[in-house]
């Protein structure tokens, strides 16, 4: 695409929608150098957190909202061409996390380079003239994460930062629950609320038991895969503790219906150990908790 068809093709797409913009008065865009860019692209729209490496703290939290006509990569694109931040070179670490439920989870010592397609099929039938595969390895873990991705998504932030890592949403939140989550006791069900797809991590002295997306538009679908997954494991929604994270409200219906099934549930924190802001606190700390996990995403 040439410069030129590049300008046409921002210019025809609608800038998103600042939902929150939230940045602390410290933050230094002389020093990309000391920060890292973290970016979350998916139904939910586009995230953008930063984070200062000296300090450990985020600085920085935007979410944008979506524009569903267009794709993924077409709205990180637009985003990136009036951004001051996004799309910027000379960043310490960069991370951009994908939220779809074409992902695989694989013991490490089961995977073999270059058939990472082929893992992908058993769950999903690729389109390659728009999709591609990557793969994640979470470090100390012995598990690695085969997913796909728009291309042009893929192409975009491999060209603008290459040597950086693409992951599945579903990464970030497994490094988040197993870095909260205790080194003995019970399993924990986390349960991450998107729109219209709901991500079940079930984790038990720091390692991981299940984790899975599934598709709901009823509060009772919610609840039943909920309920599913905790009977398949053994567990007992009247005992078992279950934690909430995601884009949902106190009072909505879904956390409702939670609240009538599952009698130990709460909200989530941020990721313990990790420093926020002030200027973060205008939003629930259970909210962007798989933005704020790309942190541990080595």
């Amino acid at each position: 695409m040439s410069h030129a068809d590049s300008a046409d093709f921002v210019a025809a797409v609608a800038l998103p929608t600042a939902l929150h913009r939230l940045r602390d008065e410290t933050l230094d865009t002389n020093n990309l150098a000391g920060y890292n860019l973290y970016l979350t692209a998916g139904a939910h729209g586009l995230r953008v957190g930063v984070a200062d490496v000296r300090r450990n703290k985020f600085v920085v939290l935007e979410d944008y909202a979506p524009e569903p006509a267009t794709s993924l990569a077409g709205q990180l694109q637009t985003l990136a061409s009036h951004h001051d931040l996004v799309g910027l070179q000379g960043w310490n670490r960069v991370r951009l996390a994908v939220q779809n439920r074409h992902f695989t989870l694989l013991p490490a010592p089961l995977f073999r380079d270059g058939d990472e397609a082929n893992y992908l099929r058993l769950h999903h039938q690729l389109d390659p003239q728009h999709e591609v595969v990557r793969r994640f390895l979470h470090p100390n873990r012995e598990v690695v994460s085969v997913f796909s991705i728009e291309k042009a998504l893929a192409d975009w932030f491999e060209r603008t930062y290459p040597q950086q890592k693409l992951l599945h949403q579903t990464s970030a939140l497994l490094e988040g629950v197993v870095h909260q989550s205790e080194r003995q006791g019970p399993p924990r069900v986390y349960l991450s609320v998107g729109p219209h797809e709901l991500t079940v991590a079930v984790v038990r002295e720091k390692r991981p038991l299940f984790c899975n997306v599934f598709s709901f538009s009823t509060p009772e679908d919610f609840i039943y895969y909920v309920i599913l997954v905790m009977q398949e494991l053994g567990l007992n929604p009247d005992d078992d503790p279950v934690a909430v994270y995601g884009d949902l409200m106190h009072d909505s219906e879904l956390f409702s219906v939670l609240r009538k099934y599952i009698r130990n549930v709460r909200f989530g924190n941020r990721p313990y150990d990790l420093s926020y802001s002030y200027r973060l606190n205008d939003v629930f700390e259970y909210r962007y908790f798989e933005l704020y996990s790309l942190h541990l995403c080595e």
